[in-house]
């Protein structure tokens, strides 16, 4: 049996930038990806606080230590920057694997920066 389980996930971070005039995807400051062990192009679940969105998209890394929170293209017509969003990824773990999986929790403060990793 395998199990479906949270990943990784970058808790309350604010959208810096809604771009509609681009083909897909949510830039993510690399620093952010990196500590939530999220890799480029990967399938992204986001969850926006502000409007009650819940969209899939991929990620692609915006520049290190920059903060951005990009929306693109449709994903630009679900927030705007200001918003407060959730990202999260998932993986697909054998039920014993799933016992010992520990996902990859990121805080950030109001300019994006890690804060705290955790539970």
């Amino acid at each position: 049996m395998q199990k479906q389980m949270l990943g990784g996930k970058i808790h309350r971070v604010t959208v810096t930038e809604a771009c509609i005039d681009y083909p897909g995807s949510i830039t993510i400051d690399k620093k952010l990806m990196d500590a939530a062990d999220i890799l480029p192009h990967e399938k992204v679940l986001i969850a926006n606080l502000n409007n009650g969105s819940r969209i899939e998209s991929y990620a692609i890394p915006g520049p290190a230590g920059s903060g951005v929170i990009c929306l693109n293209g449709g994903a630009a017509k679900h927030g705007k920057a200001g918003d407060i969003i959730i990202i999260l990824t998932f993986v697909v773990l054998t039920a014993a694997e799933a016992k010992r999986h520990k996902p990859k929790v990121v805080y950030v403060d109001a300019e994006n920066r890690v804060v705290r990793r955790g539970k």
